[in-house]
């Protein structure tokens, strides 16, 4: 899934969103620590293709977008919104297609404003990028591109602390490419490009200061790499644990501001590391932490009712779940991994 698909609700809850063949399910906690209910389709019957892109507005509302098919080799966008983790999603409603319509052209992004309102980013038939915003009174504007060439099939999309500011990244050959939007209706304008020899499917963006938001991606050496646009050159952080890209949430460890990172190793298991955020030359290490996993299986992390960070993972294949939270305990100890 392009975002976090592990989330803390408008009620403080947990939910998960979860892969299905041709649906998305999603599971919530029934109280603060679990018990969890049992999987439910969200978005009423309707078929959707791939994995949505998941996105979380400040009022704890998470929107989801995927691909639909609507015909031989055609398909188009749709959008959800789900209000609370226990009670049903909105049905997926049509928003379009980037070219108006044609194929699938790449995995969507979506960011939520502090307005409430869904901006959704997508690769076009041109090999640029599209944004579709939502208005301010329902509805969505019309499509804009925003230019780009040769993007490669994942974005990732943020919005900053304040959540007035969007953010979108993309990878190229040999470089990054990241565009800025700073009010409501307005043209997000396009950075610098970014010189980086980019690993496929490995961007991850979080907001780390009410300036900057922090693109994470693996370079093709097998670096872990972070850039802020506006700060220089993204800049060297600590080997890859595996292939897939990083999770990322900031949470205080100590008294100190930290960004917590996890990604799945080669071997399988999940490996987490800390660094005082925005701060990559203090440097960071990975610790490995629970049983081996099937190659399929993500990791994403949240903060929970608490403020302190969980971690989940889910194997498509296998239907696996697992969860893991923080011991009452100095640093970044975690629990034992807890099949749901």
């Amino acid at each position: 899934m392009n975002g976090d698909w592990l989330l803390r609700g408008r009620d403080g809850r947990l939910t998960v969103y979860l892969p299905s063949d041709d649906a998305v399910l999603c599971r919530a906690e029934l109280a603060d620590g679990g018990p969890w209910e049992a999987p439910r389709r969200l978005g009423g019957d309707q078929k959707v293709l791939m994995r949505p892109a998941i996105g979380q507005g400040a009022n704890g509302y998470a929107h989801l977008v995927a691909w639909r098919p609507t015909g031989s080799g055609q398909a188009g966008l749709v959008h959800s919104t789900h209000f609370r983790p226990r009670l049903a999603a909105l049905d997926w409603k049509p928003v379009g297609h980037p070219d108006g319509k044609g194929e699938r052209t790449g995995t969507p992004a979506v960011a939520v404003d502090v307005w409430g309102r869904a901006q959704v980013f997508v690769r076009n038939g041109s090999g640029g990028v599209s944004l579709l915003g939502q208005r301010e009174k329902g509805g969505w504007d019309a499509w804009r591109e925003l230019g780009g060439e040769g993007v490669q099939e994942q974005l990732t999309a943020v919005a900053g602390r304040s959540g007035r500011v969007v953010e979108v990244y993309a990878s190229v050959l040999g470089g990054l490419l990241h565009w800025r939007r700073e009010k409501p209706g307005t043209q997000p304008v396009r950075s610098p490009d970014a010189e980086a020899a980019v690993r496929p499917g490995t961007l991850y963006a979080l907001a780390t200061s009410e300036e900057h938001t922090t693109l994470f991606f693996t370079d093709a050496d097998g670096t872990v790499c972070a850039w802020r646009p506006g700060q220089g050159d993204p800049v060297p952080l600590l080997p890859a644990a595996g292939p897939g890209p990083v999770s990322a949430v900031r949470c205080d460890i100590e008294g100190t501001d930290c960004t917590v990172l996890a990604q799945r190793t080669e071997n399988g298991r999940v490996a987490f590391a800390a660094y005082p955020t925005e701060q990559e030359s203090a440097g960071a290490w990975w610790t490995e932490s629970g049983p081996p996993l099937p190659a399929d299986a993500t990791v994403s992390l949240a903060l929970d009712e608490h403020d302190e960070p969980v971690a989940a993972t889910v194997s498509p294949s296998t239907g696996t779940f697992l969860l893991s939270r923080r011991k009452d305990e100095p640093g970044l100890a975690l629990r034992a991994w807890q099949e749901i």
